[in-house]
Order: C-alpha cells, then structure tokens, then sequence
C-alpha cells in the first residue's frame, strides 16, 4: 500500500530555525499556504488519488476556509498540533495542550471528529512514550510521528520494522503507520517525503516504491515552491531544505502517474490488524 500524507504548515513553520522558533513571529512572514495547497489539491484531481491532510492547527486558526476546502474535497482532515514544536522538548502538559488545542480548531472548523496525529518532525522519540498516552486520552486512534531511523529531530532507531502495527502503553493502544524505509546497498535509506524525495533521482523512487509493499509518505506544501523566501540557515540545512524545489512538483506529479496511492482511512482497512504486531512502551 501506498499512503499519500501531506503536513499542512507554511514555508516559514521550520524546526530549529531561531528566526522562526517563536510562534508569536509568525505573523510577520507573508503567508503562501493557500497558492501552495491549492497546488496539491489540483495534483490529486488530476490523478484521481487520496490524501490525508496533516493540519497545523496555526494555520487553521488563521485560514479555516483552508481546512474547509479541504475537508469540502474529500480528504481526511488530521491534526499536526498547534505550534509545530518538537515534542521531546516539551512537557507532557504542554504537549497535551497543544494538542487538543488543534483538535479542538479543527473540529470547530469541519464539524468532525479528528483521529489522526503526526508530530512535528517525527519527534516522538524513545525518550517520550508518554506522548502516546497523551494522544490516547485526547481521542487519537492513530498516529504517523515514528521515523524509525537517526534523523536531526531524533528519530526512533531502535523502534524496528516500518509497517503498521499496534503501540501500547498504560493508556491502552493506537494504529501506528511510521515512515517507511527503502534499501539500498543493503543500507535503510527514506525517500518517500520532504527533502528525501526532493534531492533523490527519481529513478532511484521508482526502484524503491516497485520494491516495498508498504509505503508511507510525507510532504509539505513548501516542497513544491521554488519561489519561497529563503531563510538564512547554516549550509547544510539550506541544503536540505532548498535545493530540489525547481523539479520536485514535476517528479512528484511523474509519481503519481505511475503508482496508485491512499489516503490513512484506506489503509487502515486493508491492515490485518489481529495479525499486526505490537510494540509495548512503558514510561
């Protein structure tokens, strides 16, 4: 199966950038957010695929005739917390808070119930099991936050097999579809979203998705703009963060021709989930 996922946020709702860490600055940068996802929604048309839509509940507050379109076409609408902030560097207070505080947005603005998380940056780590009961009390059935790789924002190295499983804890237990892992020269390497896919040769995605038989993906609108500003980061992060964005949109809409992709609600049907594994975390 391949899951089609996008992270709603706006080109300035980077991690670990000082000029952007303060969400009370973010009204300052002129916002491309509507021009960026009318993008994705026009690429979805096109192709005749489904999507679940990460919300940042930021940009929500600002632009709920955003979330409305979106949800208007069709597309499950999931939360991606308020503030986009790392979770390991929060409490679980004000973890929480964040939380339901987009829940709370999103549900005001659709009328609808919202079951689906992801963390910013994947930032559910090995040092933070408690976020899973956090997100198990607010409602949240299932989750998108494990990359289980080393990555800058953390990672879960240890976690294991990328396929969907069950994650329990002392609060019971939720659907978890972490970011998948292709190899190559015997070597995990991620290429299905953000600067992965943008900096990877496409022939190399094709070989990779043809190989996996589960394929989670995630993109933000910013991947597709060349003519975002750019902020002043130190190289290898502009690396990562810039470079690619001339022809991402065209590899993009390439894949999206030659493989089928679903939305989590899908997925989450043609899971076996009695046979799936599960992964017990205590505090």
């Amino acid at each position: 199966m391949n899951i089609l996922t996008f992270d709603i946020e706006d080109w300035f709702n980077l991690l670990d950038v000082p000029e952007t860490r303060n969400v009370a600055d973010w009204d300052r940068f002129q916002p491309r957010i509507h021009a960026n996802v009318d993008r994705l929604l026009q690429s979805l048309e096109r192709h005749g695929h489904r999507a679940t839509f990460f919300c940042l509940g930021w940009v929500a507050e600002r632009y709920p005739e955003l979330i409305r379109r979106i949800d208007a076409a069709g597309y499950e609408i999931a939360s991606h917390g308020y503030g986009h902030q790392l979770v390991y560097e929060q409490s679980a207070a004000a973890f929480r808070e964040d939380v339901a505080r987009s829940l709370d947005l999103l549900a005001t603005i659709t009328g609808k119930r919202v079951i689906s998380y992801r963390a910013p940056g994947f930032s559910i780590t090995n040092a933070t099991p408690w976020a899973f009961e956090v997100l198990l009390e607010l409602g949240i059935e299932r989750d998108s936050s494990i990359f289980p790789a080393v990555r800058g924002h953390g990672g879960f190295a240890d976690f294991g097999a990328a396929r969907p499983l069950w994650i329990e804890c002392a609060g019971g237990r939720l659907m978890e579809f972490p970011i998948s892992l292709g190899r190559w020269c015997g070597q995990p390497l991620v290429f299905s979203g953000g600067g992965y896919f943008r900096l990877l040769p496409y022939r190399t995605i094709r070989r990779l998705t043809q190989r996996g038989d589960y394929l989670m993906t995630y993109f933000h609108p910013r991947d597709f703009d060349p003519d975002q500003p750019q902020l002043d980061l130190p190289l290898a992060r502009r690396f990562k963060s810039y470079v690619g964005l001339q022809g991402a949109h065209a590899k993009f809409e390439r894949w999206l021709q030659e493989f089928p992709f679903i939305d989590l609600d899908a997925a989450v049907a043609q899971v076996a989930w009695a046979e799936a594994p599960t992964i017990r975390l205590r505090p």
